[in-house]
Parts: C-alpha cells; structure tokens; sequence
C-alpha cells in the first residue's frame, strides 16, 4: 500500500470513531432529555430564556458591572493619593484641620491621622468581593504603601488605612462613590421579570396542552373499547381539527360497526332457520345411535353459532371495569 492509501485508511478510521462517538453523545443526551410534550414544551421555552439571561448577565457583569467599579475605584484612588501628596509636599496644621476640610467638602471624603502602628490584621472577604478586589488593586498601584482595607464592616461606608512615615492615615468613604451599587437592582429586575414571564408563559402552555393530553386519552380509550362521552374540541385550531377528525373516525367506526352487527343479524336468523330445520328432520328420524351424534354435532354448531354473534355484537354478558390485579392473584 502507498504512503495514500494509508492516509486514506487512518481519515476513514478517524471518522468512523468520530461518528461513533457523536452517536453515543446523542444517545446519552436523549436518555437524559423529557419524552413528554409538557416537560418538552417547558424545554423549549425555558432553555432559551436561560441561556439568554446568562449571555446578558455575564456580559453586563463583565463589562458594565466590572468597568464601572474599577473607574469609580480609580477615582476614589486617586483623590486619596492626592490628599496623601498635599500632607507630604506642604506644611500641615497641628490638627490637620484644612486637609480634612478639603477632603469632606470637595472629595467626600473622612480624614483622620492615627498615630504609626501597626495595620489590622486583614478581615474577611464578602461573598461579592469585586469592589474588594478592584480597590486594593488601585491602591496598590497607585498608592504603593502598606494599607488596610474594609469593605464589610459598614454598609455604606469602605473604611480605606495607609501607613504613612509619620502617621497612619484613614478614609472613609461612600461604598456609592466606589461602587456601582446600582447593578444589583438590575439584576434582579431582569431575574424577577423573567420568573413573571415564565409562570405567565407556562400558565398558557398548560392550557394549550392540556386539550392534546385530552385528545390522546380519548383515543387511547376509543382504542381499548372504552366510551368516551364528555370529549369536545377545545383548545387552539389545529388541535381542534383534529379533535374533529377523531369524533368523525369513531362516528364512522361505529357505523361501520353497527352496520357489521345487523348484517350479523341477517346471517344468523338464516342460520338458525337452517339449524332450526336440522333439529326437525333429525327429530323425525328417530332415536338411532346415528342420529344422535348427529343432532349433538347440530347443537354444538348452534351453541359456537350463537357464541360468534355474542362476540362480534359484544354483548358477551360481561362488563369491562377496573381491576386490582394484586388482589385478583
């Protein structure tokens, strides 16, 4: 064989599992998807909404979320590492008084001077630790000092402290000047929206499924000899066709059947004219050994005759009902 034929054979191989794979793939999937029309029609409306909530939430988060607290973290960043180059670069009050005046009136921000120790110890992180994350890093990068962070202790408030040479400085600042605290509101509005949407879309798919369940039990039960006498069209017009067209096929079969039952009828009050006559000549000719057996032969014929009738009119005598089969045995 050449160097191509065997590339041919290895290209062949590779698709033959390739297909065979994607074959078991599907078959676990399908073992694994709803057989019901309810659950499958949920399916196709949920799934989407899902993934298209995901998509949306994932890009907002990303993008807008994310963005938005990193530059309102950078701001606030910066206005600290401004106030910390004014006490560095220029003679200070005793009491600081005209820094913090600075920082409360036109940065919204708390200044206090503690003096030199040591830092906190870190505390816990929130379950949500994008501003966390987003303001340690700005003030790693632009600060570049020792500092303490919290996030957690107040709710409206991040309380930020950088250990200075001369004094451990401490901001407090508004969570909404750092943090785009509106997001949240978003998402559960989007979240709420689509919970409403789908009881309100699932209420509907119940009431358009709920006549094609209908549907296939009356057929069901027409097709095991049961009556079905409450059964109307309902629902969309599609489903309502073919509601029609099924009490339509059973007005048919039931002509079809009482027209076969009269004939039956017909046959039978001939045969038994016949059987009838039998039964005289026979009684006529005596009571030989013969004759016997042949007037047995006639009343069994007559007995399977009427058994036939019995069966093809359904009127064996016995009524069809529901049956405990545990008990039965």
């Amino acid at each position: 064989m050449t160097s191509l034929d065997l590339g041919l054979a290895r290209l062949r191989s590779a698709a033959s599992r390739a297909a065979d794979a994607w074959d078991r793939l599907a078959q676990a999937i399908k073992s694994v998807m709803p057989t019901g029309l309810y659950a499958r029609s949920l399916l196709i409306i949920i799934a989407p909404m899902v993934i298209l909530q995901s998509v949306v939430a994932f890009v907002f988060m990303e993008r807008h979320w994310n963005t938005v607290t990193r530059r309102l973290s950078a701001a606030v960043t910066q206005d600290i590492a401004s106030l910390i180059d004014v006490y560095a670069s220029f003679p200070q009050d005793r009491e600081r008084a005209v820094l913090r005046r600075i920082a409360q009136q036109r940065l919204g921000l708390v200044v206090d001077f503690l003096p030199v120790t040591e830092l906190p110890p870190p505390g816990p992180k929130p379950f949500f630790s994008l501003l966390d994350q987003a303001l340690s890093e700005e003030v790693r990068k632009q600060i570049q000092k020792p500092f303490w962070i919290d996030t957690v202790g107040r709710s409206a408030v991040v309380e930020i402290r950088i250990k200075l040479d001369d004094a451990v400085i401490r901001v407090f600042a508004r969570r909404s000047a750092a943090y785009a605290s509106n997001s949240e509101i978003f998402l559960l509005w989007m979240v709420g929206t689509s919970l409403v949407l789908l009881g309100v879309a699932i209420l509907f798919l119940r009431n358009q499924i709920r006549p094609i369940l209908r549907l296939a039990d009356a057929a069901e039960g027409f097709g095991k000899g049961r009556d079905v006498p409450d059964f109307r069209p309902r629902g969309a017009r599609e489903v309502r066709r073919a509601a029609q067209a099924f009490i339509e096929m059973k007005r048919r079969v039931e002509r079809t059947i009482e027209q076969r039952t009269t004939m039956l009828a017909g046959v039978s009050h001939d045969l038994r004219t016949i059987l009838t006559r039998f039964k005289l000549e026979l009684a006529l000719l005596g009571t030989k050994p013969e004759i016997e057996a042949m007037k047995r032969d006639v009343d069994e014929m007559g007995r399977m005759l009427e058994a036939y009738l019995a069966f093809a009119r359904g009127d064996l005598g016995e009524q069809s009902a529901a049956t405990d089969m545990a008990a039965f045995l």
